[in-house]
């Protein structure tokens, strides 16, 4: 990579940090638990609404029986879309905007992890820009019009959707995911409600805690950075750091399902404003090409990212390692000890150092590996650059090293 591009690159984020300092972040108004949204969707004046969801959640779990009998209690009309799969697709969107249009709803209600909430803000892109395709509209800043109220109620703690303006779908046709970010997109709410998070299987509670982690770490240690999302970013490293593993272990603590929350939340808010980086970019990609659970790529991920990063993330990580109490002589040791924390935590969660995919593909076709990691680092590379402002910008052969470190064809 040479050095015009480096150059090209440092500019834009440059103006990228200048102009956003004239736009406008606001945070989503909190809820305090599930039984107060009913009452803030008719102070909305809304008499009709999409619930995006699951059917996990939905009909197995059946989470939102108390809110459809709340919202039927108050006169508010709903239709709830329940086919969202982990990493949506383009035609589930489509199939939620349809419903929005068919039943004449005011706003959406997205109850679920990552994979709702990212449907749920597509659907209200939709509304917000009928005319446009979600892949017309992947970039930044090209919604640019009022979604309908959203209101976001988050199911596991690490994604933060319910504070961000991204909604990243899957393009399955192209092998790839449309990455939307626009203000507009934050939800108008957010409703934390730490009883929904109990039921959570140890591995979703693991590795969404990972991905909450990620955006902190992200966040902090990119050129973006401000007052407050330093602040937003320490705030849920520490909380990640305090009470994931207890959490893992027992998932029926309710306080420390509370605290990973706020650790989601903040995290959202720190990277809505600083930016995601390499980890990111990587992890998109591996989820659109492998359908890799998100929460999974990004903590298999970040600790590899990290050391490639060596000096250039020293200082900002050795921060983050004093925050959660970790000591050594320097920054240089800091930073490898706060690294080396992060693979203890996945390896006492049981999160895998790699990832494995089936030897062959959809097709029934023998997977040529590098052949596919040429295609990731080719995807992985655009979204990073030149928009990620990460402390060491990765070279196509550089992402081509880490996806050769952690993807493994899986034996029979």
């Amino acid at each position: 990579m040479n050095f015009l591009f480096k150059a090209y690159c440092r500019t834009y984020q440059g103006f990228m940090r200048f102009a956003t300092k004239f736009m406008k972040f606001r945070e989503p108004e909190t809820l305090e638990g599930l039984p107060a949204l009913a009452e803030k969707v008719k102070s909305e004046g809304l008499t009709s609404v999409l619930i995006v969801t699951d059917d996990v959640l939905h009909n197995k779990l059946r989470i939102l029986e108390g809110l459809k009998e709340d919202l039927a209690d108050k006169d508010i009309k709903f239709v709830v879309y329940d086919k969202v799969l982990p990493n949506p697709d383009v035609t589930l969107v489509e199939e939620g905007y349809s419903l929005y249009k068919e039943n004449n709803c005011q706003g959406i209600i997205a109850v679920g992890g990552g994979s709702p909430m990212d449907c749920a803000k597509a659907v209200g892109c939709r509304v917000a820009r009928p005319n446009k395709t979600i892949q017309q509209l992947q970039g930044y800043i090209k919604v640019r019009k009022k979604l309908p109220p959203l209101f976001a109620v988050p199911t596991t703690a690490g994604t933060g959707s319910e504070t961000t303006v991204a909604a990243v779908i899957s393009d399955h046709a192209n092998n790839t995911k449309c990455a939307v970010n626009d203000p507009v997109l934050i939800p108008k709410y957010a409703v934390l409600d730490p009883t929904l998070t109990v039921k959570l299987p140890p591995h979703i509670t693991s590795t969404t805690g990972m991905d909450a982690l990620t955006h902190a770490v992200e966040a902090y240690i990119g050129h973006s950075n401000t007052a407050n999302t330093r602040d937003k970013a320490v705030r849920c490293t520490k909380l990640v750091f305090e009470n994931l593993e207890r959490v893992y272990f027992d998932g029926t603590d309710v306080k420390r399902r509370r605290n990973m929350q706020y650790a989601a939340y903040y995290g959202g808010i720190a990277f809505t404003r600083a930016y995601v980086g390499n980890v990111h970019a990587l992890a998109h990609k591996l989820g659109g090409k492998y359908n890799t659970p998100h929460g999974l790529a990004n903590a298999v991920l970040l600790p590899y990212v990290l050391d490639y990063y060596g000096r250039t993330a020293e200082v900002a990580l050795a921060e983050l390692a004093t925050a959660v109490g970790i000591r050594g002589v320097d920054s240089a040791a800091k930073a490898r000890l706060f690294i080396a924390a992060i693979r203890k935590m996945n390896e006492d969660m049981n999160i895998p150092s790699v990832i494995e995919i089936k030897k062959t593909d959809i097709n029934g076709q023998e997977v040529d590996l590098e052949k596919d990691i040429e295609f990731l680092a080719e995807q992985a590379f655009k979204e990073a650059n030149p928009a990620y402002p990460v402390p060491k910008i990765m070279s196509k052969e550089d992402m081509k090293e880490i996806y050769r470190k952690v993807i493994r064809i899986k034996e029979d």
